[in-house]
């Protein structure tokens, strides 16, 4: 029987010397060294408590930061796992974790957070990467094309550019809305509908838009494409790809929910875990070949046996390499963290605030939302327009300058000023925005 591949097994392999490191003298067998003490936790965590979960935060006590999604803050636990496994793995670099496979630990957590099973899940360093593995491997026969959206970023863009200029694939864009604010379900998916050809493969959308704050219906996009892929074969059936990072960590829905194929995001914002790190779910990984080898059991078949096998599972899909294993192996009490406070209470919170955002904004004419306030079409972001100023650099300014509030912008040519509620604010700091808009002129 072949033993499990993990981090001691590849150095004991050799693995190490073929990628030009270094390889420890020591025997793979000798014990981990003993993790030092982590900081201890700011405060006792009560998972039900809104005031104990900001508390686990390391928050300024001068401004109200309603831009922390973008690279969040750790809470304590995830700070003290990350502190833990880093001095460990100082004392000794070829330090494991006590209980087995440390990467099959954080694939478990997801998979509870998520639903579904461990061997759905890649792990990923982020978004872009989740991304660009998807499209790079994902299968095209000859004549099949790839949807996608106007409203999509920069990462999903440009990774099926790429992929057309691999494969000659044609890459078709729809505009789903053309006012944010006034979008509708049904609207959204009529014309996603409208564009999915007889030959579509991958349908590649995102979850929450950065641009707008759009919450894409993902469940009726998902019926929209079962449609199309009546009467279909398996290899013409098109697979429907989500960008799920601004709502992965803030709504509740898991990929088995939403009825997707695939989803990546990272989970260092709306998730607050650990920066540099990142999932892909997918329930068609036969439909994926890898594009970073994976130091997995198939890696360990090649370089022992010289076999291998055709990959199947997202354990193959995961880029092998040496990372900042500190933080990779830390995710795990990111998703313990917010299953604890529950799923469905971290999504009515975020939408909440942010709905009390929205309708203090609406009565201000100077601010024009592109945000639906339907929360049903909206998650935690919030973006609009503000008159008076030539940019919304030039708000941010302003609101950090003499109100101390923090917001951002979106990162597109027509660029918007955004706010993002999290369990890190607070209903008297939204009123505090509001106040702050107000001043504005």
């Amino acid at each position: 029987m072949t033993q499990p591949l993990n981090r001691r097994a590849l150095l004991s392999a050799g693995l190490l010397a073929g990628a030009g490191a270094c390889t420890s003298s020591s025997s793979p067998s000798r014990p981990a060294a003993p993790p030092s003490s982590a900081p201890p936790s700011s405060a006792p965590f009560e998972p039900g408590d809104w005031a104990s979960v900001r508390a686990q935060f390391t928050m300024p006590a001068d401004r109200a930061d309603f831009a922390a999604f973008v690279l969040a803050r750790h809470p304590a636990p995830v700070r003290e796992a990350v502190a833990r496994h880093r001095a460990a793995l100082d004392a000794d670099p070829e330090y494991l974790p006590p209980g087995g496979d440390p990467d099959q630990a954080v694939r478990e957590a997801a998979a509870r957070y998520l639903g579904g099973a461990p061997e759905q899940i890649a792990l990923t360093d982020s978004t872009t990467m989740g991304l660009a593995l998807l499209y790079a491997g994902l299968r095209l026969r000859p004549g099949q094309d790839v949807l996608t959206t106007e409203h999509d970023f920069l990462a999903t863009h440009e990774s099926l550019r790429l992929l057309a200029e691999r494969t000659g694939a044609k890459v078709r864009r729809v505009r789903l809305y053309d006012a944010p604010a006034r979008a509708s379900a049904d609207q959204i998916a009529g014309r996603l509908r409208a564009a999915i050809g007889p030959r579509t493969r991958i349908v590649a959308v995102t979850w929450v838009h950065s641009s707008t704050g759009v919450r894409l219906p993902i469940k009726e996009l998902a019926r929209v494409v079962a449609e199309a892929n009546k009467n279909r074969d398996e290899k013409d059936r098109a697979l429907l790809c989500v960008d799920g990072v601004h709502g992965f960590g803030a709504m509740a829905d898991g990929p088995g929910d939403l009825g997707c194929d695939f989803l990546a995001s990272g989970t260092h914002k709306w998730l607050c875990g650990p920066r540099g790190t990142g999932i892909v779910w997918g329930r068609a990984w036969e439909a994926v070949v890898p594009v970073i080898p994976s130091f997995g059991q198939v890696s360990f078949d090649y370089f022992t046996m010289g076999e291998t096998q055709q990959p199947v599972t997202a354990a193959y899909h995961t880029p092998g390499g040496y990372k900042a294993f500190e933080h990779r192996w830390a995710a795990k009490e990111a998703f313990t963290f917010q299953e604890a406070i529950g799923k469905d209470r971290v999504q009515a919170r975020i939408q909440e605030l942010a709905t009390r955002l929205k309708s203090g904004l609406s009565s201000l004419p100077h601010v024009k939302l592109a945000t639906p306030v339907s929360p049903e079409l909206s998650a935690g972001l919030v973006c609009m327009s503000v008159d008076g100023f030539a940019s919304p650099y030039e708000a941010v300014a302003r609101l950090l300058d003499r109100h101390r509030i923090v917001a951002g912008s979106t990162p597109y040519r027509e660029s918007l000023l955004r706010f993002g509620t999290t369990i890190m604010n607070t209903p008297e700091q939204v009123d505090q925005a509001i106040k702050a808009m107000a001043a504005l002129r």
